[in-house]
């Protein structure tokens, strides 16, 4: 049995699915550059592209916020942020977005999350900071990106099965995994207890 504060946050990864597959629905695909400057392709690495695929993403989630039924989608923030942006709903509420792409040909991992400390602290500080993590699929053919409304999904690193990689002291999750519903105390007991290298 959930609680009503782990309810708000099932919500929010089901609301923030269905707005960024609306937002892949009005791109689905586009040249990441002129086919020209790159007459052999990309190679197909998702690092080669990430992040301007992400921008393209949130900046037309911003372009068509009307269309899409919200207030505003803020993504002008501090590199140390979390979240890479800011979904304004028409009430006023928000939900702290952080957009990740992921190639649908590769062989699914582990990936690196957030530095623990760092996700301890906000969640420890912000009492209703609640992050939502948007992963969107992706193929290559050359330079051009297709995105897969179809194979959008959420989680909450609340929900995420704790891992904390001891080499760098980040929390890492596959972007596929089975979440576990839990309170956001337990959480942070977690995050504490898988947390070797430092003192949280």
């Amino acid at each position: 049995m959930t609680d009503y504060k782990t309810d708000i946050i099932l919500y929010e990864l089901k609301r923030m699915r269905d707005f960024f597959t609306s937002v892949i629905k009005i791109i689905p695909d586009f040249d990441i550059t002129n086919p020209k400057l790159l007459p052999y392709g990309l190679k197909p690495h998702t690092r080669s592209v990430s992040w301007i695929v992400e921008q393209v993403i949130v900046q037309q989630a911003k372009f068509n916020r009307e269309k899409l039924g919200v207030k505003n989608v803020d993504f002008d923030l501090p590199d140390t942020c979390l979240h890479d942006c800011v979904i304004e709903e028409s009430d006023g509420s928000k939900h702290y977005v952080n957009v990740k792409i992921t190639n649908l040909k590769t062989k699914a991992t582990k990936n690196d999350l957030s530095a623990v400390e760092k996700l301890f602290t906000q969640y420890t500080v912000k009492k209703k900071y609640r992050l939502t993590y948007v992963i969107i699929e992706f193929t290559f053919d050359n330079t051009m990106i297709k995105l897969e409304s179809d194979s959008v999904h959420t989680f909450s690193p609340q929900f995420i099965p704790i891992y904390v990689n001891p080499r760098n002291d980040k929390v890492q999750a596959k972007f596929k995994h089975t979440p576990i519903v839990r309170s956001r105390k337990k959480f942070l007991k977690e995050l504490k207890n898988n947390s070797k290298s430092i003192t949280l």
